[in-house]
């Protein structure tokens, strides 16, 4: 079941390769993606001492949340994966023009899980043949409905 939804991703980047990864929470966090109360639009994955942490995942705390915690909405989130795709990761993101965005967040087995994907930046006339194949295919849907819906009747 999905969480969040980083729907930027597949509109500035080619996706290359996708993997799964454990993320690190507190309670509270877990808390407030129970309530809805995350947002996913800027988010980036980092790679630093050879581990990958995600920035840009906010997750508003509870009103209820506990008194002897200072939530921040914004930390630094830590992502787990085996040590080998880790460092095929940072292989590849060491070539020229790849890059690790986050794709979405869902629930596994009770836990929250990021899809990340290592993706390539799109160029300009690409996002606008995004923008155009997008557009066409909504045209061509009003299109057939309308047939469909004023066909003459035997």
């Amino acid at each position: 079941m999905s969480i969040a939804e980083n729907r930027k991703a597949h509109f500035n980047y080619h996706i290359e390769e996708r993997f799964e990864a454990g993320v690190v929470l507190e309670g509270w966090e877990v808390k407030a993606i129970r309530e809805g109360q995350v947002q996913m639009t800027d988010g980036y994955v980092v790679i630093k001492d050879g581990e990958l942490y995600l920035i840009g995942l906010r997750i508003n705390a509870l009103r209820s949340a506990s008194t002897h915690i200072k939530p921040d909405a914004d930390r630094i989130k830590k992502l787990l994966m085996h040590r080998e795709q880790i460092r095929r990761l940072i292989g590849k993101t060491e070539q020229k023009g790849y890059t690790i965005v986050p794709l979405n967040l869902h629930w596994k087995g009770g836990r929250v899980k990021a899809d990340i994907a290592l993706a390539k930046g799109k160029a300009e006339h690409d996002k606008r043949n995004t923008i155009k194949d997008r557009d066409w295919e909504r045209e061509k849907g009003r299109l057939m409905r309308h047939k469909v819906s004023s066909s003459p009747k035997d």
